[in-house]
């Protein structure tokens, strides 16, 4: 009987295998799933792909039977669309859509549906680079939305945000720095209405913050270009901050064991010694642009803005192999299996083999535009591009 309670009182939280969120479980890049494909293309190696009504540069994510993807349309870029897709069968389930309210102006390299969703059991929370916030339950009924410039009219981003929320528990996080009116929010799950509300430096950050347990705590850690600061989950009061001058605000920090990695001077990996974080090592040949880096089976590995593959020992940051890929990445690297799934702008994927040693297993050949991270979940790899989303797998 004690058990059936303690069941019914946990909170909505995705189940173990799925991929809920910005770079999956924990925001690590890296999945448990085995038996991954090598070898495939457009229309061969494919489980099926489905047609998408408009840009992103959001992930999809993963939860349960069901994948959910944004994207946005339109001369303006404003019409918001939200869709689940059948996980089996690719069938679309429910597309919802909406105005925006916010501007969309942005560089025309990225779009509205810039930040990736995340989803639970009971449905996906959706947040658009115009401010816009909505919740879907699974069914795709409408639980709450809110206009965040409508709200804070102050917010600003002549260039475009791309920060994903987190969810956390009974709490959604909102990471809106920006030029305007920057804040980290804490919105309750349930309406959408505020628990609280902290404020941020003002400066545009495009980076994903990420939870760690710490002294009975929960943490949300979120960088800035001057700094990695933690935050109570339950309060929003700072917990600590590592000053650090010169993060890159496109790659997002990351656990990693008992260290979190951090873009800085490369890649700088910190370790949490008497509430202070203090620096183990640092990788300078792990400079990346956009994409973040991914620590998989004591290796951490990173596309440089020359499109080299670099791989480093975890323990000490030293350079392990580099390897040249070709093409532009603006997508993150992801990690399963014992390979690096690697996709550049041009739609080629690389398979990579990790390890001490080098191997590309595959260059694959999806066509469109990747700029998305991809989500690992169900024996199989989903990348999409401007028009279509693919589930890579038998």
């Amino acid at each position: 009987m004690k058990y059936a309670i303690a069941l019914l009182l946990l909170p909505a939280m995705a189940l173990a295998g799925d991929w809920a969120q910005f770079r999956g479980p924990d925001g690590r890049g890296v999945a448990d799933e085995k038996n991954l494909p090598v070898k495939f293309s457009a229309t061969e190696g494919l489980k099926w792909k489905a047609d998408l009504p408009g840009r992103g540069v959001s992930s999809p994510v993963v939860v349960g039977d069901k994948v959910y993807v944004t994207a946005s349309s339109g001369t303006r870029g404003d019409r918001l669309h939200v869709i689940a897709f059948d996980l089996a069968t690719g069938k679309s389930l429910w597309h919802r859509q909406m105005w925006a309210t916010g501007s969309t102006f942005c560089h025309p390299d990225t779009c509205m549906a810039a930040p990736t969703p995340v989803a639970d059991k009971d449905g996906v929370y959706a947040l658009f680079a115009s401010g816009d916030v909505a919740a879907f339950d699974a069914s795709g009924n409408l639980k709450w939305y809110r206009s965040l410039v409508g709200d804070y009219p102050e917010i600003t981003n002549q260039v475009g945000m791309a920060s994903s929320p987190v969810l956390v528990k009974d709490k959604l996080i909102i990471p809106m720095d920006n030029a305007g009116d920057s804040f980290l929010a804490a919105l309750d799950t349930r309406y959408g209405k505020n628990v609280w509300k902290v404020a941020r430096p003002r400066d545009i950050n495009w980076v994903t913050p990420f939870t760690r347990e710490s002294n009975g705590k929960t943490e949300i850690v979120f960088a800035d270009d001057s700094a990695l600061t933690a935050y109570d989950l339950a309060t929003g009061e700072k917990i600590w901050t590592h000053k650090g001058q010169g993060i890159n605000t496109i790659p997002s920090a990351f656990p990693s064991g008992d260290k979190i990695m951090v873009p800085l001077n490369g890649l700088t990996a910190l370790e949490m010694k008497g509430g202070e974080a203090k620096v183990a090592w640092a990788a300078k040949s792990l400079r990346t642009y956009m994409g973040s880096c991914v620590e998989y089976q004591g290796f951490v590995y990173g596309i440089n803005p020359a499109g080299v593959l670099v791989c480093v020992n975890a323990k000490d940051g030293k350079e392990v192999w580099t390897e040249r890929l070709k093409g532009k990445f603006s997508s993150s690297p992801v990690a399963a299996d014992g390979k690096i799934y690697a996709g550049n702008e041009d739609g080629v994927v690389f398979v990579v083999k990790g390890g001490e040693t080098a191997e590309v297993l595959g260059e694959n050949k999806l066509g469109g535009r990747i700029q998305a991270t991809p989500a690992i979940a169900a024996g199989c790899v989903f990348y999409r591009t401007d028009g279509e989303l693919f589930c890579i797998g038998k």
